[in-house]
């Protein structure tokens, strides 16, 4: 398995390296990462050498600075993930106590041309039983009625599966922390991340997405997951600095297959990333937000998914005064490709 060495830049080419498990004396499972070196005698090559370093501990250390961020992302999203159930729910609900009273009016008619067929069926339909069918038809108002009981009942099918949706995207966006590869829909998993992010952008920025058909990758889809909502809060916090109140910008997601590689693009209108910090962004604890906006790990974390995990790349391109556009590659690896274990 080759991996890049962490100091160089997103845009790089990086020194290779290698991770490998190996079983300790005690039976413990032991991560390594092996660089090797050449051993020369003037201009011959006469031995290798290889120097080992135990990652195990770092490895765990970054799935639990992941973990750790998932979770203070889950917390940041959770009252827009709340307003946007309430949403729904609250026309659901309105819908409900509509078609309730209907029912009962509805109900009470029934009665009466009940009544009305009881007394036909006899030959004895009396002036005053007419005249109390038609006052309860007028006070159940059932031309009315059968025009907006479908309205309703179509409103509530639409909320019921708003929440639905929101609900399965909260889900998949969870998903929980694992080292465990396996195939996924990387279209799926951008869009349940616009989905239960949406209360973040929403009022900055109209989100376009454009999804090519795209295979099933090997990857971890929870780091991803994590990944595609930094970029996307980071384009929508990009654009709110940008616009002025009341307008809104725009964040165009795309995707597509590229050979071996499957391409996803997240490009902003935002104010752009100035020239004399754009080698600094991928740095761990970089941000130029306040305080309470952004810790400055969200691009050091991803760069660390994407170049470090899934062995892609992760660049931008950015012009100041018109926007951002982050590049995630990702190889397009065959099941029988992963290494076992």
């Amino acid at each position: 398995m080759l991996k890049r060495d962490r100091s160089q830049t997103a845009a790089g080419e990086a020194e290779l390296t290698s991770e490998i498990e190996v079983t300790a004396k005690d039976g413990r499972r032991v991560r390594l990462e092996v660089k090797p070196r050449i051993i020369r005698h003037g201009d011959k090559p006469v031995g290798i050498q290889a120097i080992a370093r135990d990652i195990t501990g770092r490895d765990i250390a970054e799935m639990e600075l992941r973990q750790a961020q998932k979770l203070e992302s889950v917390g940041r999203l959770a009252s827009g993930i709340a307003h946007e159930i309430n949403t729904p729910i609250q026309f659901v609900g309105d819908n409900i106590r509509f078609l309730e009273d209907s029912f009962a009016g509805l109900k009470t008619l029934l009665g009466k041309f009940g009544e009305l067929r009881e007394a036909v069926s006899l030959g004895a339909v009396k002036p005053d039983l007419l005249r109390e069918v038609q006052r309860v038809e007028a006070e159940s108002d059932v031309v009315y009625l059968l025009e907006e009981i479908p309205r309703a009942i179509a409103q509530t099918t639409e909320g019921v599966d708003r929440v639905a949706t929101i609900v399965r995207a909260m889900k998949e966006f969870a998903h929980p922390e694992s080292r465990e590869m396996a195939l996924a829909d990387l279209n799926q998993a951008i869009h349940s991340t616009v989905t239960v992010a949406r209360n973040e952008w929403k009022y900055v920025a109209e989100v376009e997405t454009d999804f090519g058909d795209l295979p099933l990758v090997v990857c971890n889809v929870g780091d991803l997951n994590q990944v595609f909502l930094n970029l996307l809060v980071n384009s929508a916090h990009a654009i709110a600095d940008a616009v002025k109140d009341g307008e809104k910008g725009r964040i165009t997601i795309r995707s597509a297959a590229e050979d071996d590689r499957v391409h996803v693009s997240i490009t902003d209108t935002g104010k752009g990333i100035p020239e004399d910090i754009r080698t600094k962004i991928f740095d761990p604890f970089f941000t130029t937000k306040e305080v309470g906006r952004g810790t400055g790990q969200g691009l050091a974390i991803a760069r660390s998914v994407i170049v470090d995990r899934h062995k892609g790349s992760l660049t931008f391109e950015s012009e100041v005064g018109k926007g951002t556009t982050f590049h995630i590659r990702l190889p397009i690896t065959k099941e029988d490709d992963l290494p076992e274990g």
